[in-house]
């Protein structure tokens, strides 16, 4: 078998059939997976360079299915409002939340939102991430929306990483439409969402369906929208209450359902019924002091698959460390190791509608791995403010 490049005497959890390896090789051609297994059962391989790994683990590169890296400024002041007693909801009906930020970021050029986003994109990626879904939606108007997609985009050029981008434009009401939440999501529909496709700017579309979001009724007619243009869906629901958002994805065929705090049994049939995964968001779930979890027992014995995003926030989860993100899920939702590790890997592919390009380590795969310094894959969940990272591949390179 030829190949380019071959990784040897090494662990690998494959996150797919083989499961755990204790004496692996890993081969790749032309930047994907030709081989990976046990080495005793490998074939003859042609050619390419051997790496050594001396017994390191290798796990699919990580993926971060869900952030908002793109924005400008922070909210620092509202994280000691908060503590001082403010809710959620308090601040952003005061003016603050995602509005201030939005404010930012309109006044911020292109060039400037990517320098702003690059530290945060290069400290995920020095935790093993190799893919990364970028949300819009702190522009709300359609030339900041346009100019936030594209600085996202920019963000893949910039650095050796798959970013996928998501339009969330539906993502809270601008004050130029304060109390015309549907005139709002007209220029969403029929303005936005037209442009964006277009140009071909968008992976996804996604919402926010909440009491300081939009109603269901709303919702519906961003994911119409979002059919008509070909382009999948996913959405912030349940987060702060239960809108039954969630059933309204899993209607639409909805890539991933995210948050899910106050999911609700039939939202769980939903979306099992509809192979909709639930990404599930602890950073957030932590850093607002929510005291209601997502039903993890309902969504694994429903069969619903997993996945784990920092979702990196200037206001709710700023967090760029996927590894403590599984720490917070195991310990804050009692995922269990394999969870987690699925969860930052092979369910959040799916959640990004790359299932059948990485997150699991198979012949055919792109070749993104992470080779991490560790005696057993549960220290990539136990451990807190500890990197083990040894190197990182990305298409077979690094």
């Amino acid at each position: 078998m030829r190949c380019d490049r071959i990784w040897r005497n090494a662990r690998l959890a494959t996150m797919a059939g083989a499961g755990l390896v204790e004496d692996g090789v890993i081969a790749a051609r032309d930047g994907r997976i030709v081989y990976a297994g046990a080495a005793g059962e490998a074939p003859g391989f042609e050619g390419g360079e051997t790496l050594y790994c001396e017994g390191r683990w290798i796990t699919p590169g990580l993926i971060d299915p869900h952030t908002h890296l793109i924005h400008a400024g922070d909210r620092a002041r509202e994280f000691e409002l908060r503590l001082a007693g403010a809710s959620y909801e308090e601040i952003a009906r005061a003016g603050g939340g995602i509005v201030s930020t939005m404010a930012a970021t309109r006044a911020a050029s292109q060039e400037a939102l990517v320098a702003s986003a690059l530290p945060r994109l290069d400290a995920l990626i020095a935790e093993g991430v190799t893919t990364v879904e970028v949300k819009s939606g702190y522009g709300l108007s359609l030339e900041d929306e346009l100019k936030s997609l594209r600085a996202a985009r920019e963000l893949g050029q910039r650095r050796a990483v798959t970013i996928r981008t998501t339009f969330l434009g539906a993502h809270a009401l601008p004050p130029e439409y304060a109390g015309d939440p549907d005139g709002y999501i007209d220029l969403v529909c029929r303005e936005m969402m037209p442009a964006v496709a277009a140009e071909g700017l968008a992976d996804a579309v996604d919402a926010f369906c909440e009491g300081i979001g939009f109603t269901p009724a709303q919702t519906r007619r961003v994911f119409e929208g979002a059919r008509a243009h070909g382009l999948p869906v996913k959405l912030h629901a349940e987060q702060l209450s239960n809108l039954h958002g969630a059933a309204l994805a899993a209607e639409f065929g909805a890539l991933s359902a995210d948050h899910l705090e106050h999911l609700d049994e039939a939202g769980v049939a939903a979306m099992a019924r509809a192979g909709t995964v639930a990404t599930l968001l602890p950073g957030a779930y932590y850093f607002v002091r929510e005291t209601q979890a997502p039903p993890i027992a309902a969504l694994r014995a429903a069969g619903v698959p997993m996945a784990l995003a920092t979702d990196c926030n200037p206001g709710t989860s700023p967090l760029t460390s996927p590894l403590l993100a599984m720490n917070m899920a195991a310990t804050l939702f009692r995922m269990t190791v394999e969870e987690c590790l699925a969860g930052v890997t092979r369910e959040a592919a799916r959640a990004l509608g790359l299932g059948a390009e990485i997150g699991t380590l198979e012949a055919g795969k792109r070749c993104d791995l992470a080779i991490w310094d560790i005696e057993r894959p549960a220290e990539l969940v136990y451990r807190m403010g500890f990197n083990p990272l040894h190197a990182r591949v990305f298409g077979g390179l690094g």
